[in-house]
């Protein structure tokens, strides 16, 4: 039995080779689901069955999150504790949750590397009972402990080393132990504070001030039968104990109880004050025995020795000092710290066992208390002599009055905390900082910032906020790999630190963006502006200093958004809200740059939400249309149309795609958006088929990169033309050049399976993006689509003219149709005739308008 406390956290890479290698190792075909028996016990709130009989509780919950992510099947196994250890080590069940490794158990089963939980262990006793103060208390006291638990091993030791009786209760569950107190049958038992913070009030028992033994939990197994599995537990618990929004942490939070971890344990502070009244009773109390040794020698020694069994007892560090600051007494605590005996350290000093610094500190805090004759409390770093590791303590020193003349000795106790606070920072760290570059994380800033607007509020002194981020970092670890892109993230904030000033503070928001709060700048707004804008200059242009990858110089710029405190509400949602949207400008205006945040940017965001919920809407009540627009030849026959998605909106009025497409591949609504119009274009070529004049038009429809790469495009293009019926060869798909960046043999693969269903490809815009002349050979292309852009100044640009004609010839060369769009006036039709096109759309040859409208127009029933 072992007892959840809080996480130990350690950082180290993730081996997902692991979980690609379970099947195979654990003996299952692939595909075929993990069974695993998990045994359960009793122990809320860290493990137990649910009213449904499932597994629940903190690592039951963290089970179950696994589980879903590895295809793992969980059958629990209900026992009692020793069972339950006797199960597993049978290889009757699997797993066992809960378990802290010990030597014993270390030979009997096999532990994962990263432990789940810390715990420790506590007394509890029933309401107005004698309280409990030190495990010494429990003299000849009923004590229930778990059978086979680490509390009965560890007290078992204890005491068998100290002649001390205790009458053992030992039980099979915690509710048994809890119940043997409560119907008088024990005084105290021993558990996790875990379940015993939450089951003590249910039976009537309070905690008393005794915490002992912390223990690291972990999932065990039986020898050589689930070493993947654990190496797949511990692959998680790293990844997700670096992200504060993981699962694990979700978990913890769901059933972790709140700890004050400023301070120490309370049993410390009552365990000193105890403590020392007893050895102030013990010293009067050997005064009297002195002036009477001849008639009570026997009852000085019987004291004395309880005293030292006591002092020997206690887990802290009790000493004597007199005036001089010589030890005079130490009990066996203190002297194994410093490697001496009661007897050898009577007349040393700390500079016998500790380095110069510590001895000073000590020295100066001793005097202190001899001196003022006061009590002192408070923590203390100290180092020994040929170490390098430091000890906290937690020390209380009180002055020891011989004489009224004033304090003649002093006596400290002092508790070695050092694993506690150890703890606290290793939390504290993963809760405020980024565990790559160690600058606060966005829980700190978002406090950090908070403060921030609460000074420049009282002092008047402007503040900002700085945005960062670094452009095309998603290029650096597509092509030189992650730990590049890690170690780019490492120097570059190591950078902004070196280049921020003292009062600012840096820390990363996530990804590949940092953040900057400047504070105190001035109180006039326009020197303000100024000097950021100095700042956040000097940072980008710290960024763009080349980075050394392991000789090779790499050169990366970046771009940065900032808004000034007084340019937005008083609270930081809205500071943050503006940086992001300075930051978007600033990419937008063409990047490596900085952009400030103005109310207008506001008004901007404000309707782009207002047309993405309008957006949705429309979707899903169909309030869209499709308009065409012809595609002539140069004789003026029409030949095809193109497809247009054109919005009017009860609210908003008539919405332009190009500015409602842009916000509909930013919120994800692009996918069922292009859905909609393939199956609207191939409902109106069904319509056309059965009009002779309508029924060898092409109908060509736009087709956005996220849309083709989803993973239903394909069937959902093959099940729309089996259910319109209609003739593939008529409906051509119009992607473009961005489309051939990411991913080209998936992209080559799916055009080519739907160019054999008959589907025609066309590459609209071309000329103004990417595509590799290596590449578009190889793509099941039937037309080239020249960009708008080039036609509009082919009569007066000859860089234009010179980019159609080259155009056209790559078209012929590589037997691809060519085709003009947006032309405008005759003189543009008549110069591309004359460079060689053939193809043409545009307002010249007619605007989109609803189908409907054309298909009654008399000039185009004569073109066709």
């Amino acid at each position: 039995m072992n007892n959840g406390f809080r996480t130990l956290p350690t950082f180290r890479p993730a081996a997902l080779a692991c979980l690609l290698l379970l099947p195979s190792a654990l003996g299952w075909s692939q595909g075929e689901a993990v069974e695993l028996r998990v045994g359960v016990y009793h122990n809320p709130p860290k493990i137990f069955l649910d009213d449904e009989q499932r597994l629940s509780g903190i690592l039951g919950d963290l089970l179950h999150a696994l589980a879903e992510r590895e295809a793992w099947e969980l059958e629990p196994v209900s026992c009692v504790w020793p069972e339950c250890l006797a199960l597993l080590e049978a290889g009757e069940i699997d797993l066992m949750p809960d378990v802290a490794r010990n030597q014993s158990r270390a030979e009997r089963f096999d532990f994962h590397e990263t432990p789940a939980l810390l715990s420790w262990s506590q007394l509890y006793q029933a309401e107005g009972a004698e309280v409990a103060t030190s495990l010494l208390d429990l003299e000849n006291q009923r004590l229930a402990v778990l059978n086979g638990s680490v509390q009965q091993e560890y007290l078992l030791n204890l005491f068998s080393r100290m002649p001390l009786e205790v009458q053992w209760v030992t039980v099979d569950s915690l509710d048994s132990a809890f119940r043997a107190v409560r119907e008088g049958r024990a005084d105290a038992v021993a558990t996790n504070q875990y379940y015993g913070n939450e089951q003590a009030g249910e039976f009537g028992l309070t905690p008393a001030p005794v915490m002992f033994q912390p223990s690291r939990l972990y999932f065990a197994a039986a020898p050589g039968q689930l070493g993947t599995v654990q190496e797949t537990i511990d692959d998680y618990l790293d990844r997700w104990r670096a992200d504060p929004d993981s699962p694990y942490f979700e978990i913890l939070r769901r059933w972790e109880p709140t700890v004050d971890e400023s301070s120490a344990p309370s049993w410390i502070w009552w365990t000193g004050v105890i403590l020392v009244s007893a050895l102030v009773v013990a010293m009067v109390f050997g005064l009297f025995l002195r002036r009477q040794v001849s008639i009570r020698t026997r009852q000085l020694r019987a004291s004395e020795a309880r005293l030292n069994t006591i002092l020997n007892s206690v887990e802290a560090h009790i000493y004597i000092k007199d005036r001089s600051l010589r030890y005079q007494y130490g009990n066996r605590q203190l002297c194994e710290l410093l490697g001496t005996t009661p007897e050898s350290i009577v007349g040393k000093t700390d500079e016998d066992f500790f380095d110069s610094e510590t001895c000073k500190m000590l020295k100066k805090h001793d005097q202190w208390v001899l001196e003022k004759g006061e009590r002192f409390a408070n923590e203390e770093v100290a180092r020994l002599q040929g170490t390098d590791e430091p000890h906290t303590f937690l020390s209380v020193k009180i002055p020891l009055p011989v004489t009224d003349s004033g304090a003649q000795a002093l006596c400290g106790i002092s508790t070695d905390i050092t694993e506690h606070r150890n703890i606290q920072e290793q939390l504290h760290q993963l809760a405020y900082f980024d565990p790559l570059t160690r600058l606060p994380n966005r829980r700190l800033l978002l406090d950090r910032l908070h403060h921030a607007q609460i000074s420049s509020a009282h002092t008047g002194f402007e503040g900002a906020l700085v945005v960062i981020d670094l452009d095309s970092f998603k290029t650096v670890n597509d092509t030189l790999g992650h730990d590049y892109g890690d170690q780019l993230l490492r120097e570059s904030a190591e950078r902004l630190q070196r280049h921020v000033r003292s009062t600012d503070t840096v820390g990363r928001l996530g990804a590949d963006e940092f953040v900057i709060i400047v504070e105190d700048l001035c109180r006039e707004r326009s020197k303000a502006l100024m000097r950021v804008r100095e700042l956040a200059t000097d940072w980008l242009e710290a960024l763009a200093r080349p980075f050394d990858f392991d000789g090779v110089p790499y050169v990366i710029s970046s771009s940065a958004g900032v808004v000034m405190f007084s340019d937005t509400e008083a609270n930081t949602d809205a500071v943050m809200k503006g940086a992001d949207l300075a930051l978007f400008a600033a990419k937008s205006a063409g990047r490596n740059r900085v952009q400030f945040f103005n109310p207008a940017m506001q008004v901007e965001v404000n309707r782009r939400t207002r047309i993405e919920s309008a957006l949705r809407r429309a979707i899903e009540s169909e309030q869209l249309a499709l308009h065409v627009q012809p595609q002539v030849d140069s004789h003026g026959r029409v030949l095809g149309m193109e497809a247009l998605l054109r919005w009017q909106d009860p609210e908003l009025g008539f919405v332009s795609p190009g500015e409602f497409i842009p916000i509909a591949e930013a919120c994800g609504l692009i996918i069922p958006l292009g859905e909609w119009v393939v199956e609207r274009a191939c409902d109106m070529l069904a319509q056309w088929s059965a009009q002779p004049a309508l029924a060898s038009l092409i109908l060509a429809v736009n087709i956005s990169p996220a849309q083709f790469r989803h993973p239903n495009f394909v069937p959902h293009i093959e099940a729309c033309l089996q259910r319109s019926g209609i003739n593939p060869a008529l409906l051509e798909l119009e992607v473009t050049e961005s489309l051939l960046i990411d991913e080209m043999e998936q992209t080559i693969e799916r055009m080519v399976h739907l160019r054999q269903r008959g589907v025609r490809f066309a590459l609209d815009d071309f000329g103004t993006g990417y595509a590799s002349l290596a590449y578009l050979k190889r793509l099941p292309l039937h037309l080239l689509k020249i960009d708008q852009s080039f036609v509009n100044d082919v009569l007066t640009d000859p860089n234009d003219e010179a980019i159609v004609r080259t155009i056209i010839a790559l078209g012929e060369s590589l037997e691809l149709s060519v085709i003009a769009e947006g032309v405008e006036t005759e003189e543009q039709a008549k110069r591309l005739q004359g460079l060689g096109c053939t193809l043409f759309q545009g307002y010249f040859y007619g605007r989109p308008a609803p189908v409907n409208q054309w298909i009654e127009d008399p000039r185009l029933l004569e073109s066709l």
